[in-house]
């Protein structure tokens, strides 16, 4: 897979010398931290997953459990599993590039390049991303990190999830959690559209971030539903899940917008960890051998034509990784700041 974001670069993005050999690995990042955002380095973390999680199945050896601290200082080279900052959805070039032509060509022309701006990453960054983990500090942090903790707990008990995973089990678990992952960007971008429509006043650009991110979810989810056809009853869950947790995420963003972000982006962290769970199950030929990816998935992330399954998912793991790192972000501002994560620059928290 090759990197798109130096195919067609915005023309007012500014690359620091030598930065368009890096661009390559960070996605053509622009590198424009700013003085207030870079404040005191991020803790270093701790082994993550709740001592209830591993009790219930015994994989703590296992590497997708074996979590990593974030960066704590800027870079301008190198993964984010090196201490890199992380990429941030919508870099890619508005412009078709070749290898998205060649995407497209290659899903018979079938599909329309109609998405929001998103990430592409490159072979290496895709290989060398870690699992991570912020250590909270915060009431709201320690708070959003409980609610995930119970919340993963409890699903992994009531869907088996272990160890031992069968094709069938992964979609289902993929399927029905992208469903759910797709919810928070939308009720944030939302809620922050109505306040600006309500005050007239400009958003600080939070929306376009909040609402990249829930589309990505959703192309994860459409990526996976190419595979697998969910029955009546799984839909029927989905649609209850769904109502359950919109209503309850968009009360706590009127509460507490920075604690829902907390949560999120504790929440992506195993997102990270259940994919890299995947990837060694497919590396040890557990899971989708050789199987190609599907049309949807080579256009979006402008993969090789022969793409593999094992390719989405270092891309959807590239994805949750970015969003851990986004909403981590997030949730250190006030809601009225400026939004870090513009077009062609990121940084760290």
């Amino acid at each position: 897979m090759q990197s798109l974001s130096l195919l067609s670069l915005p023309k007012t993005l500014s690359l620091a010398p030598g930065a368009i050999a890096a661009s390559s690995r960070l996605l053509g990042v622009g590198l424009e931290a700013t003085s207030r955002l870079n404040g005191p380095n991020v803790a270093a973390g701790t082994a993550a997953g709740s001592p209830l999680l591993l009790r219930h199945y015994a994989v703590e050896s296992l590497p997708h459990q074996k979590s990593h601290p974030p960066p704590t200082a800027l870079k301008s080279v190198g993964s984010f599993a090196a201490g890199a900052v992380a990429p941030h959805p919508g870099l890619r070039p508005a412009v078709e590039s070749k290898e998205v032509a060649e995407s497209k060509e290659a899903a018979g022309n079938k599909l329309v390049e109609s998405y929001m701006q998103h990430a592409a990453y490159d072979t290496e960054y895709l290989e060398s991303l870690k699992p991570t983990h912020l250590t909270p500090e915060k009431m709201h942090q320690r708070i959003g990190l409980g609610v995930v903790r119970i919340a993963r707990w409890s699903f992994d008990r009531a869907t088996g999830y272990g160890p031992k995973m069968t094709e069938a089990k992964w979609l289902q678990r993929m399927i029905f959690l992208e469903t759910v992952a797709g919810v928070p960007g939308m009720v944030g971008g939302m809620l922050r559209h109505l306040k600006s429509l309500r005050s007239m006043q400009r958003d600080n650009g939070w929306i376009h971030t909040l609402l990249e991110e829930a589309e990505n979810e959703r192309m994860h989810l459409l990526t996976f539903f190419q595979i697998r056809q969910p029955g009546p009853l799984f839909r029927a869950a989905v649609i209850a899940a769904q109502g359950l947790f919109f209503n309850a995420f968009f009360i706590g963003y009127l509460l507490s917008p920075k604690t829902c972000h907390a949560f999120v982006g504790f929440l992506e962290e195993e997102a990270v960890k259940t994919y890299t769970h995947a990837l060694a199950d497919i590396d040890a030929g557990l899971l989708w051998k050789d199987k190609a990816a599907p049309p949807i998935a080579i256009q979006y992330w402008g993969l090789n034509k022969d793409a593999t399954m094992r390719d989405v998912i270092l891309a959807v793991r590239a994805d949750e990784a970015c969003h851990a790192h986004v909403n981590h972000t997030l949730s250190k501002l006030k809601p009225s700041e400026v939004n870090p994560f513009v077009t062609g620059a990121s940084q760290l928290p």
